[in-house]
């Protein structure tokens, strides 16, 4: 594989996904409505693990979990698919989606140590720096977020970003693990579709739990938007992401959620009011800027630590 082509390899898909779960925020916010949380991310997940069974058989997968599947779409279904997903969807009760997306933007810098502890990969001087740079950017953008909403209370203020850094962890989590040796050597599209079903079953138990019996919405809105994150965001996006995350590693293929905000507020602008200010705009630019700085580098192989450890 040429040096160009394997460009292309990482570059489109990290435009395609980064783009998609920029604009999963706003979709978001609109889902919660008469159905609770916990419910909307069961729904969401029981149709994309019915989907990525699909992808998985029509790309000739192994469906029959074999040695060790289980294991590793266990681990990655309850942070990623459970844990992950209702921390993000029970934080926007509390604040706006523009803060969660904020907040949400500081993903690589656990992924960075995380991938280092787990993988052995120690981040560059280079990547340090870019990484400072891009979190200067984020702390612009949240002192933005807080400036624009005056109101907004304190203990709300405190929980939201709770659930927000509870949900960042799980991602972090998952995004690293799965980047593992002994992870990586398996069909990737069957053990989406089972970390998939095994999280969607977590949700479901946790849903029952808190809420009740299933709460059925019949506005024709909801069920567009709950497609729109079952299979574009959520089976598509990380078809190409993990991909990414295993040819660049989890601290750059996170550099993704430094953008995420932009596109955020970007669609917030459009739909919502949202004004631009110095504030924000100079926050956006140190994004960019660090995230590019982090991402000019040529790309190499992943350093496994300990190949044989599960």
């Amino acid at each position: 594989m040429s040096e160009q082509h394997g460009a292309r390899g990482v570059v489109i898909p990290f435009i395609v996904f980064t783009l998609i779960w920029g604009s999963t925020w706003i979709v978001i916010r609109d889902q919660l409505s008469s159905v609770p949380a916990q419910w909307s991310v069961a729904y969401r997940f029981l149709i994309a693990a019915a989907a990525m069974f699909a992808v998985a058989r029509w790309n000739g997968d192994r469906l029959v979990p074999g040695r060790g599947m289980l294991a590793a779409a266990g681990l990655i279904g309850v942070s990623q698919f459970t844990i992950n997903f209702n921390a993000v969807y029970m934080a926007e009760h509390f604040i706006t989606s523009g803060l969660v997306a904020t907040v949400f933007a500081l993903l690589m810098l656990p992924n960075a140590v995380l991938a280092w502890l787990m993988l052995g990969q120690k981040p560059t001087a280079r990547f340090l720096f870019a990484s400072a740079i891009a979190a200067a950017g984020i702390g612009l953008l949240f002192a933005h977020e807080l400036r624009s909403n005056p109101a907004l209370d304190g203990q709300a203020l405190v929980v939201g970003i709770g659930w927000t850094i509870l949900g960042l962890l799980g991602a972090s989590i998952s995004n690293v693990y799965q980047a593992r040796a002994t992870v990586r050597k398996l069909p990737l599209f069957s053990l989406l579709a089972w970390s998939m079903l095994i999280g969607a079953a977590c949700d479901v138990v946790i849903a029952f739990v808190l809420t009740g019996p299933p709460v059925i919405e019949t506005r024709i809105g909801y069920w567009l938007g709950l497609a729109y994150l079952a299979l574009a965001a959520s089976v598509l996006c990380f078809s190409i992401y993990y991909p990414v995350v295993r040819r660049i590693g989890p601290g750059k293929a996170a550099y993704s959620s430094a953008i995420v905000p932009i596109i955020a507020m970007t669609l917030s602008t459009a739909f919502e009011g949202f004004r631009w200010t110095p504030l924000a705009a100079a926050g956006a630019a140190l994004a960019i800027g660090g995230m590019v700085l982090a991402l000019w580098t040529r790309q190499r192989p992943l350093k496994v630590a300990n190949p044989d450890a599960g």
